[in-house]
C-alpha cells in the first residue's frame, strides 16, 4: 500500500469527494516515496489499468478504488534513478481508452504522440537539454544531396555551429533520423550547449531523414552506398570537413542504429566513430528471434556480423536502457566489440526506448567520440 495513501485512509477513514481534493491539492501525481511510485486516477469508470513501458514487468496492470470514492491507485516499487513513460487505460460505458494522466502535466512526445512521464527517485532532467539564452545558436541550412543509390534525390538539414570558419575544417556526423533528434530530442540545442561548454567540438551535423524507413534502415545495401557514395562525399565538397575517418561519425537509435552499423561494417574504413543507441540487433545465431517482421532483413546482417565483426569502426559507443527488451542485443553487441581492438563504452539507464532515454545519452556519447578542449583534458 503507498504510503500516501495510507495517510489519507488513516486521516479520514471514510473518505468522499472533499477528503479527494484536499488530498490531491498541491501533490505532484504520480506520488514518489523513494523506490515506491503511487499512479493515480480520478474519475468514475469500471476499471483502470496502468498502461507502462518497462520490460520485464507486466506491461498492463490494474488500478485500485479507494472505498467510497472515485480515486483509483496502484504502486510500483522501481529503482532510483527510473523515469517511466506510460498511459491509463479507461474502462467505461462497455468500450476502453488509453489516455494520458490527466493529473500529471510532464509529458514525452514522439512521432506516435505522446505519454505521460514519471521521474522516479534521483532522476534529474539534464541542464545541458535546456536553451541557454547566453549560447549563441548554430544555424540549420537545407541541402539537396543528389542520390543515386537510391534512386532519387534527398533533403537533408545540416547544422552547422556558431562562429563556423571556411578556413578551418570539422568533423562530421551523420544523424539517421535526424529531423526526429531534432524534434523529440532537442538535438539542436544539446549541439548549442555542448559546443559552448567545449565539451563537444564544433561539429558540422547531417540531419537525415529516410524516405522508406524499413527498408532503407534494415541493413540495406542501397542506404549503405548512399552514406558512402552519395552523402559523406556532397557533403565534404559543400562544407568544411576535416579529413579523416577518426572525423567522420554516424548516430542512429532503434533501426537507425542498425543502418549506422551496417554501412560501417560493409565498407570498412569510412567512418571512425559510432553512436548507437538501443539497436535492433536482433540475430538467432544462438536461438530464435523473437522480433517481428520488420526485423528479419536485420537477423541475417546481425549473424554475419557476429561471425566476422571485422572492424568497423575504430571508436563506437553504445546505449541502451534497462527498461527494453533490445538490451540484450546490445548487450551481446558490447561483448562482442569488446572482443576485437574497437574502443567501446556501453552506457544502460533506468529508461526504455524513447527520444528522452537517447537525449540524456547524448553528452556522454559525443563528449567521448568527438571531444571538445575539456574533454580532451579531464578524459
Amino acid at each position: 500500500m503507498s504510503l500516501a495513501i495510507l495517510d489519507l485512509l488513516a486521516t479520514t477513514p471514510r473518505p468522499d469527494g472533499a477528503a479527494v481534493e484536499r488530498f490531491l491539492d498541491g501533490r505532484a501525481v504520480p506520488i514518489v516515496e523513494g523506490p515506491s511510485i503511487t499512479f493515480l486516477y480520478r474519475g468514475e469508470a469500471e476499471a483502470v489499468r496502468l498502461r507502462h513501458f518497462v520490460f520485464g514487468l507486466p506491461t498492463s496492470q490494474p488500478l485500485y478504488r479507494v472505498e467510497g470514492t472515485d480515486l483509483w491507485f496502484v504502486v510500483l516499487e522501481v529503482p532510483p534513478g527510473s523515469r517511466i513513460e506510460y498511459k491509463l487505460e479507461v474502462h467505461r460505458g462497455g468500450g476502453s481508452e488509453w489516455i494520458r494522466d490527466p493529473l500529471n502535466p510532464l509529458l514525452a512526445r514522439d512521432p506516435f504522440g505522446a505519454n505521460s512521464v514519471c521521474h522516479g527517485s534521483g532522476y534529474e532532467v539534464p541542464d545541458w537539454i535546456r536553451p541557454d539564452p547566453t549560447v549563441r545558436p548554430g544555424r540549420l541550412e537545407e541541402v539537396v544531396v543528389p542520390a543515386p543509390a537510391l534512386g532519387e534525390d534527398r533533403r537533408v538539414l545540416v547544422y552547422l555551429p556558431n562562429r563556423l570558419r571556411s578556413t578551418r575544417r570539422y568533423p562530421l556526423l551523420l544523424v539517421f533520423d535526424g529531423p526526429d533528434y531534432l524534434e523529440y530530442a532537442g538535438l539542436r540545442t544539446v549541439l548549442d550547449n555542448l559546443i559552448h561548454r567545449h565539451e563537444v567540438a564544433p561539429l558540422i551535423v547531417a540531419l537525415c531523414a529516410p524516405g522508406r524507413r524499413t527498408e532503407e534502415y534494415a541493413a540495406s545495401d542501397a542506404h549503405a552506398r548512399h552514406v558512402v557514395e552519395d552523402l559523406l562525399p556532397f557533403l565534404a565538397g559543400r562544407f568544411p570537413v576535416r579529413p579523416g575517418v577518426e572525423n567522420r561519425g554516424l548516430l542512429g537509435a532503434s533501426l537507425g542504429a542498425v543502418a549506422a552499423l551496417y554501412a560501417a561494417w560493409r565498407h570498412p574504413g569510412t567512418v571512425g566513430r559510432l553512436l548507437l543507441q538501443s539497436g535492433s540487433f536482433a540475430f538467432t545465431d544462438i536461438g530464435k528471434s523473437e522480433r517481428p517482421g520488420a526485423f528479419e532483413p536485420v537477423v541475417p546482417f546481425v549473424n554475419a556480423f557476429r561471425a566476422a565483426p571485422g572492424r568497423p569502426a575504430e571508436k563506437v559507443y553504445v546505449s541502451c536502457g534497462i527498461y527494453e527488451s533490445l538490451k540484450y542485443e546490445n548487450r551481446s553487441l558490447v561483448s562482442l566489440l569488446q572482443q576485437t581492438e574497437i574502443e567501446v563504452r556501453y552506457a544502460e539507464a533506468r529508461d526504455g526506448h524513447n527520444w528522452e532515454n537517447w537525449r540524456d545519452r547524448l553528452r556522454e556519447g559525443l563528449s567521448w567520440l568527438f571531444p571538445g578542449p575539456l574533454g580532451l583534458v579531464y578524459d
